[in-house]
């Protein structure tokens, strides 16, 4: 599992590398400050709630320098593809924003993304959801079914952009 690639955009990759370099730079000076500050003024460290947060957060600013650089070492960039499938239509791949509608309600649209990236609010779905997998490889006016907890939904491609 460790050495499993995560596919990742172009954006998301500098994004996590912006958190990296952030964390690395900026948050671990800040809180080795904050720990500083904590032993001065703190006296007793088993009483010294302010060191306690203090390297309480130390400890997760360095668990996520890790697991960040862990997610980089194994990234792979999604390129942009313009290459149509055998049969001249573009189909839904990782990296495809896709427009979708369901009988009766608004069009929705979905960007197809790596698990790391996934942010379903800001409709960015994993390629392995349910609803990113049904996708892939669908063309424009496929129709798909997805069985849900709540129920079954079926979607209408409306309109595929592969970036």
């Amino acid at each position: 599992m460790e050495d499993q690639i995560v596919h990742l955009t172009r954006d998301g990759f500098r994004k996590f590398e912006s958190e990296l370099n952030y964390l690395r730079t900026v948050r671990r000076s800040e809180v080795a400050e904050r720990l500083r500050v904590a032993l001065e003024e703190g006296g007793d460290l088993v009483e010294n709630a302010e060191y306690d947060d203090a390297k309480n957060e130390q400890a997760f600013i360095e668990g996520r320098i890790q697991q960040l650089e862990m997610l980089l070492s194994r990234a792979s960039i999604i390129e942009d593809q313009e290459a149509a499938d055998g049969d001249g239509q573009d189909a839904i791949r990782l990296n495809s924003v896709v427009t979708v509608q369901e009988e009766g309600y608004d069009p929705e649209t979905f960007h197809i993304v790596g698990p790391a990236e996934a942010d379903p609010v800001a409709g960015k779905i994993s390629d392995v959801s349910p609803v990113g997998s049904a996708l892939l490889g669908k063309h424009v006016g496929d129709v798909i079914t997805i069985e849900a907890p709540d129920g079954t939904f079926t979607y209408h491609i409306l309109s595929i952009n592969n970036k």
